[in-house]
């Protein structure tokens, strides 16, 4: 995350202790003065929490959803190609597969959801059926309902 780098003396001090903790169903964290920051799945890269998100809005390259996929979204769905490409949808041409997003909500000033890309922006426009991104963490998880670890 290039955008990252001038906020690093910020989000990780260097007295602060930085835990990496394992939790279930394959997640772990990055925790900074209790605080979960980073999270990854499996062996995946690591990813910025949506609160991290919210506080640093340009670390991630954007996609957003129409209005009608919202709902879905925060249910924990995976994103389909049409709510990308409908009117209220939008993307950005330079997203490759297999690319960490923030997902936007139309209307909406803050990203709903963070995952990764199934296929590049253009194929998602060319192709616009089937899975366009898998959610990874969305409003409302475990995750987010997690604010600081005691």
């Amino acid at each position: 995350y290039p955008g990252l780098e001038p906020l690093m003396d910020d989000l990780l001090p260097k007295k602060s202790p930085l835990i990496v903790a394992k939790c279930q169903n394959h997640l772990n964290l990055v925790v900074v003065n209790n605080v979960p920051l980073f999270f990854n799945i499996r062996d995946g890269p690591y990813m910025p929490t949506l609160r991290l998100l919210h506080q640093y809005p340009e670390i991630m390259k954007k996609l957003q959803v129409d209005r009608g996929a919202i709902k879905f979204v925060l249910s924990g769905a995976n994103i389909m190609c049409p709510g990308l490409t409908s009117p209220g949808g939008a993307l950005d041409d330079e997203v490759l597969e297999e690319s960490p997003v923030a997902i936007m909500a139309e209307g909406k000033q803050h990203a709903l959801a963070i995952g990764f890309t199934k296929m590049s922006a253009k194929d998602i426009k060319a192709i616009n059926k089937g899975i366009g991104v898998d959610t990874m963490h969305y409003l409302n998880d475990g995750l987010w309902k997690m604010e600081r670890l005691e």
